[in-house]
């Protein structure tokens, strides 16, 4: 009798209502499926929906059924069973960068400051949406696939650890853990002395080049008659004599016979 109760509370668990505690949910893709039978062929939907809480928690999930609306039900059911809770920074970004993978969906995520938005497209955005993410940078280097692009998604979600998390597992505070964190930050913003040496000789060297006196390709400066250009050249001296040049001695004669015998 025990087992055939438990077998009843599983078969009608799919069916069984679920609160609804203020969720959002997202429809991300409908796929359209035919099943050749032998009297023909049956058409079928599956559907895939995001929903989340916009306060950390989000799920994902499929359904199929002979139409549009039954299947969006099946996957919003499904999504609501298989939620994650997912830390977030401030309650708008992500802790720190992941990366996921799944079969040959890869995605990229990373934290960013107040202000820059959702940058992410298609299945991500979604997710992010109904998570209540507010400013993060994502990017699908892998697959096109929604499905593969989700799952991805969710398990990059999943490696993300919060400072408390980390600072149980190593035993120690809070703020030893985000002082290290912004240390980190710190280096990596300020260069070294030796870099800002550099880079200050580089500025003075552009800073010179820009105020030197009209110059040709390379920085190369023209001088004598390159300066003077196409417009302004003077031909002097044997150059001149082409322009002026005038017929005397032996090689006028020819013309003067011509002009004899005629």
């Amino acid at each position: 009798m025990a087992r055939e109760a438990a077998r009843d509370t599983l078969r009608a668990t799919p069916n069984m209502p679920i609160p609804e505690d203020d969720y959002v949910d997202k429809l991300v893709v409908v796929n359209r499926v035919n099943k050749v039978v032998k009297g023909g062929r049956r058409i079928g939907f599956a559907a895939l929906v995001v929903v989340g809480d916009t306060k950390g928690k989000v799920g994902f999930g499929a359904g199929k059924a002979r139409e549009i609306p039954e299947a969006i039900r099946k996957a919003t059911v499904g999504a609501k069973r298989n939620m994650i809770r997912v830390p977030l920074r401030d309650g708008r970004t992500l802790h720190h960068d992941v990366v996921g993978r799944y079969g040959a969906g890869h995605v990229i995520l990373r934290s960013a400051p107040a202000g820059t938005g959702i940058i992410a497209g298609g299945p991500m955005r979604a997710v992010f949406e109904t998570l209540g993410v507010q400013d993060v940078v994502a990017k699908s280097i892998g697959t096109s696939n929604p499905h593969n692009m989700i799952k991805a998604s969710f398990v990059a979600l999943k490696s993300i650890e919060a400072p408390r998390m980390v600072a149980a597992k190593r035993g120690k505070s809070v703020a030893d853990i985000v002082g290290n964190r912004q240390k980190t930050k710190k280096q990596v913003s300020k260069p070294t002395p030796a870099k800002a040496a550099k880079q200050a000789k580089q500025a003075t060297g552009k800073a010179d080049k820009q105020a030197t006196p009209a110059s040709g390709k390379g920085g190369k400066k023209f001088t004598g008659k390159q300066a003077q250009g196409k417009a302004g050249k003077k031909f002097t001296g044997k150059q001149a004599k082409p322009a002026s040049k005038k017929f005397t001695g032996k090689k006028a004669k020819p013309a003067a016979k011509k002009t004899g015998k005629g």
